[in-house]
């Protein structure tokens, strides 16, 4: 008889619960003890960059020493890894039951702990595999998110967390990360915009077409006395609102930062 991990019960049970998700978010506000319980046990020592969607972005940042790509900085971190390994499916979407995305799109984990991931439900990957992944992302429409990510320590057992690096490529409806806006601000000021990155809104160009209000999953864009709103504040310019605009109305704008020193933060979160 085969061997049931602790990861496959994990998902099991993940697939069963997956929907209160937002309800569990919630308690984070609702309670200080479910709030400490909660960061504790989920997201203690996270730290976790939003990269845009480089596809029909497909603009390059311009820095001192050269262009790339937003895609370029996960890419760099990938190329600079030994341990590598990606998912057979996306966790996020099997749950749901995404009718939009690819489900076999899963996530991809970098260092020293991918080692002990069960390769029941992951493969060992080459750097071009990994790099090929992102693309293959990229060109689903999918948004990546990438850091230290302690729950994904939790549903697969694996450990030391320091030794852990997630690039999760995201859908905007079934996204575990969906939950921002639920959690307490002491737990959502952990996952970050990339650095230099900012949204803007031309509004002689909106058509109110509304499509943007569906796909942010930081509930950063609103509708206030029929006008689209975008609060910057909350935004983390996943870049997936520029990708469904028809009008050309919103755009992501980058200041002058340059690419090594976002991949050496990044790399830097590995303890190898």
């Amino acid at each position: 008889m085969k061997k049931i991990s602790f990861a496959e019960i994990s998902i099991f049970l993940v697939n069963k619960i997956f929907n209160w998700r937002f309800w569990i978010a919630g308690l984070t506000k609702k309670s200080k003890m479910a709030k400490k319980l909660i960061n504790k046990m989920l997201f203690e020592d996270d730290e976790i960059v939003v990269i845009p969607n480089t596809i029909n972005i497909n603009q390059k940042i311009e820095s001192e020493k050269s262009e790339f790509l937003p895609t370029d900085i996960i890419k760099g971190v990938v190329k600079r890894s030994e341990d590598i390994v990606i998912m057979n499916s996306c966790l996020c979407r099997t749950s749901s039951d995404c009718k939009d995305y690819p489900h076999d799109i899963g996530c991809i984990f970098i260092g020293p702990t991918s080692k002990k991931i069960p390769r029941s439900i992951c493969k060992e990957a080459s750097v071009e595999e990994a790099l090929a992944q992102i693309d293959k992302a990229d060109e689903a429409g999918l948004t990546h998110i990438i850091g230290r990510n302690k729950i994904d320590t939790v549903w697969m057992n694996v450990r030391p967390g320091h030794g852990l690096l997630t690039i999760c490529h995201c859908c905007p409806c079934c996204c575990l990360w969906k939950v921002y806006p639920n959690l307490h601000n002491d737990i959502s000021d952990k996952l970050e915009k990339l650095s230099g990155v900012s949204i803007k809104l031309d509004n002689d160009k909106c058509r109110l077409c509304r499509n943007c209000l569906d796909v942010c999953m930081f509930k950063s864009i609103n509708l206030k006395d029929n006008k689209i709103t975008i609060d910057s504040d909350n935004c983390k310019c996943c870049g997936l609102c520029v990708n469904t605009c028809k009008f050309g109305a919103i755009k992501i704008e980058y200041s002058d930062e340059t690419i090594d020193n976002v991949i050496n933060r990044l790399d830097n979160l590995i303890e190898k």
